[in-house]
């Protein structure tokens, strides 16, 4: 069986936070998830992460400073970035991808969190079948 992704989920607000771990969790993911951006810091440094899904507008330090401190750590690490005040963000990001809350319908943030992983990744490798027995056939002749 291979190894559950780590999803590090980030929001100020424990009812979305609660529904988003249970949505990933339903779909195979661990997840861990923090109520700040410095909290959030503290789970990355100490473990395995594998992509950050963060909320933007948070107290003290906002998603896009959390975003720049992680890429600075992990340059690798996918990143989402997310509002619910903010539609259409413009502002420079290391973020992967900007998504506005309630504009898009889970399958759709677990499609891109698929995609991020993959690309994180890299490819799969095709494994070719290779003719391991020759000798089969030719002990008749």
């Amino acid at each position: 069986m291979k190894p559950k992704k780590t999803i590090l989920c980030v929001d100020d607000n424990d009812q979305l936070l609660s529904i988003r771990k249970v949505i990933l969790e339903t779909r195979g993911y661990r997840v861990v998830t923090a109520a700040s951006a410095r909290e959030a810091l503290e789970v990355f440094k100490a473990g395995v992460v594998d992509l950050v899904l963060t909320d933007l507008v948070m107290p003290e330090v906002d998603g896009t400073e959390l975003i720049d401190k992680i890429k600075a750590i992990s340059p690798e690490t996918p990143a989402i970035l997310f509002s619910g005040k903010i539609r259409i963000y413009e502002r420079d990001t290391r973020a992967d991808v900007f998504l506005p809350k309630g504009m898009y319908a889970p399958a759709e943030l677990l499609e891109r969190i698929r995609l991020l992983l993959v690309r994180k990744r890299g490819p799969k490798r095709v494994m070719r079948a290779t003719t391991a027995h020759p000798q089969i056939g030719a002990a008749a002749s």
